[in-house]
């Protein structure tokens, strides 16, 4: 009998797998493949229910004969070990990373043969429903609060985007790419202090008040379902703290970042051109310890980030205050350094993981930006932040917008480096 293979993405059945599956049996023995979990972060679904589940779930459909777990998004195992006869497939190719998929199929039929067989596309008022309880779901502050900490077991590094407002959240939760038989997306968002700031016009020294940054969040999370790590500055007094941590940990925020720095907060970039204090080992670990008490879940990170490269103080120092923190209660250590090269980071990284090999680590390439997020992880690093490059790469095209209209006396000129309103309003789900 032929072989059928068909991969199916999804924590839920409805009319469009079945039919896939019912017009596989046309031709032969059907064999489902499920995505596992690190997979289907890669397509930027993010699973609810074990892979175990997934596949008791098809298994139990009518029409099909055998399910397995497709452990890479392209195809080239599935081929390798199947020699599937025949691959049915959806026919939504429409995106750059769907066609990378698609390629990636007829580029194997052509060496091991087979055939695709393209099924048109089932959409209906119940597979949107559906779509949409899914979504919603996923941004339920009970399940995005704990996706950090699974993300973190699932991905070789998790990759977080800086998001300042409702639209740079929706670029974070729908930017997917597909180059060269790779697809990738962000896992996370990062809400900045400098960039919130920043966007309000205000200098970043803690200036900005916890209820104006809680509405940044509230505008994020609105709209998207990605787990964000929030950046909490020097966290405030202890007291204060406390509050934080309840606040957001009840608004669905899967991690607070704190620095320990003391004083008037000054960006951590201008390093020892400004004068900046360095919290005591004792008091940020009090700090650390006070907000892992106010905790009600175990889903909620408190992140102390580590302050000694910024301020030139070694690595030693920062091992130090590593291990002091982990052992307060600290759920990952961020290292921070303001070098170009990132040697010095590696080398924390290197030596840390020596002598902790669970500890989370979280490292933000702003100024070593040389190296990739692959590079970080083959050190130890766990989570990646990309901290401020989209407020970045809006203000010089925002600037040189308004100056071409000054200068001409019209739109015409920018016309062509700006994107169409149609294009913007298609990122904005509608109800």
């Amino acid at each position: 009998m032929k072989k059928v293979y068909a991969c199916f993405c999804t924590d839920i059945i409805h009319e469009g797998h079945l039919n896939i599956i019912k017009e596989a049996k046309k031709y032969g023995e059907v064999i489902i493949g499920v995505l596992s979990d690190s997979a289907m972060v890669k397509y930027n679904r993010f699973p609810t229910i074990t892979v175990e589940d997934r596949v008791n779930l098809i298994k139990n459909l009518p029409g099909v004969d055998k399910v397995i777990v497709q452990n890479q998004i392209m195809y080239d195992e599935v081929f390798e070990k199947l020699h599937p006869d025949y691959i049915v497939h959806g026919d939504n190719w429409s995106s750059s990373f769907m066609m990378a998929i698609k390629n990636n199929i007829l580029e194997l039929t052509k060496k091991y043969g087979g055939e695709l067989i393209e099924i048109p596309y089932t959409f209906n008022e119940i597979v949107a429903k559906l779509d949409k309880q899914m979504k919603e779901k996923l941004a339920m502050p009970e399940f995005r609060r704990g996706r950090l900490r699974k993300a973190i077991k699932m991905v070789p590094i998790v990759k977080a985007i800086e998001v300042h407002s409702g639209l740079t959240g929706l670029i974070a939760e729908k930017t997917i790419v597909g180059e060269e038989g790779v697809i990738d997306q962000f896992d996370a968002m990062w809400v900045s202090s400098l960039c919130d700031s920043t966007n309000k016009g205000k200098p970043d020294i803690e200036l900005v008040d916890m209820t104006s940054r809680f509405r940044t969040i509230d505008d994020v999370m609105e709209v998207t379902t990605k787990p964000i790590i929030f950046d909490g500055d020097t966290g405030g007094m202890t007291e204060h703290f406390v509050y934080t941590v309840r606040s957001l940990e009840r608004m669905g925020v899967s991690a607070v970042i704190i620095e320990d720095k003391a004083g008037l907060k000054k960006n951590s970039l201008f390093g020892t051109e400004v004068p900046q204090t360095q919290d005591t080992i004792e008091h940020f670990c009090n700090k650390i310890a006070a907000g892992k008490r106010a905790q009600l879940s175990e889903d909620f990170m408190i992140i102390a980030r580590i302050e000694s490269l910024i301020l030139e103080k070694g690595i030693e120092d920062a091992l130090e205050r590593a291990r002091a923190y982990v052992k307060a209660g600290a759920d990952s250590i961020m290292i921070h350094s303001r070098k170009k090269d990132p040697d010095e980071i590696l080398e924390f990284c290197d030596k840390f993981r020596l002598e902790d090999k669970d500890t989370p680590i979280v490292v933000v390439p702003s100024s070593y930006d040389s190296i990739t997020d692959i590079e970080l992880a083959e050190h130890g690093a766990n989570i990646c932040i990309y901290a401020n490059q989209l407020l970045r790469a809006a203000f010089p095209a925002m600037e040189n917008a308004a100056r071409s209209i000054l200068i001409h006396h019209r739109a015409k000129e920018i016309d062509s480096e700006i994107l169409s309103i149609k294009k913007i309003i298609t990122l904005i789900d509608e109800l």
